[in-house]
């Protein structure tokens, strides 16, 4: 599956002639790594990273992404109310939510204000890509 996916996302990006624009959201550097990692097994992606809330936003401000990872449970700025703010401000951006320990109302909260995917952590590489694609498909 980790196969067909990986080539399904490089032949999007080849026929769109670049690659996909990823913003992933995350106040842990190591999960920002792992995903950017994730992301790197291909040149189906461009990646750029946030470690904040207020920080994504700027970025989403400033660049229009073909998709963006956002964690759920962030200091200072919670991933709902990015989520929220991102849905506004890019309304057709697809957003897959990730986290380690949200409730069900959270996850269901997430869902209300538009994530088109939640994921829990430990995320597994061919999950990972699996839902970037079907996501990036749309």
């Amino acid at each position: 599956m980790l196969d067909s996916d990986m080539q399904k996302l490089t032949r999007l990006a080849q026929e769109r002639g670049e690659p996909f624009r990823v913003l992933i959201v995350d106040d842990e550097k190591w999960v920002r790594d792992v995903f950017r990692d994730f992301c790197g097994t291909t040149d189906a992606f461009r990646v750029d990273l946030a470690d904040s809330g207020l920080e994504a936003l700027a970025k989403v401000e400033a660049t229009p992404y073909d998709l963006i990872t956002v964690d759920l449970i962030m200091p200072e700025m919670s991933g709902l109310e990015v989520l929220s703010e991102i849905k506004k401000r890019r309304p057709r951006t697809p957003v897959v939510v990730i986290t380690g320990n949200a409730t069900d109302k959270l996850v269901h909260k997430a869902g209300l204000l538009g994530a088109c995917r939640v994921m829990y952590k430990p995320v597994q590489l061919e999950d990972f890509i699996s839902e970037i694609s079907s996501a990036l498909s749309r």
